[in-house]
């Protein structure tokens, strides 16, 4: 297990889905504390910067960060 070390800054783990809470644990658990490195923010972030992070990319959305990245 591994904290992500953007999680201070995350709006995502930062009540981002208020009106799905159930469902927003478990991806704070799954991508925010146990494999910050699949989460598709922390993709983004790490290689183009937290400021290049759309707003509407979500944990699980690693194929869109793919694209956004060109890979």
């Amino acid at each position: 297990m591994s904290i992500c070390k953007k999680i201070n800054k995350c709006p995502f783990f930062h009540d981002k889905m208020p009106n799905m809470p159930a469902l927003a644990e478990r991806f704070k658990q799954k991508y925010c504390q146990d494999h910050p490195q699949s989460c598709a923010h922390f993709m983004v972030a790490q290689k183009l910067g937290g400021d290049n992070v759309p707003a509407n990319l979500f944990p699980n959305h690693t194929e869109r960060a793919h694209q956004i990245l060109g890979e």
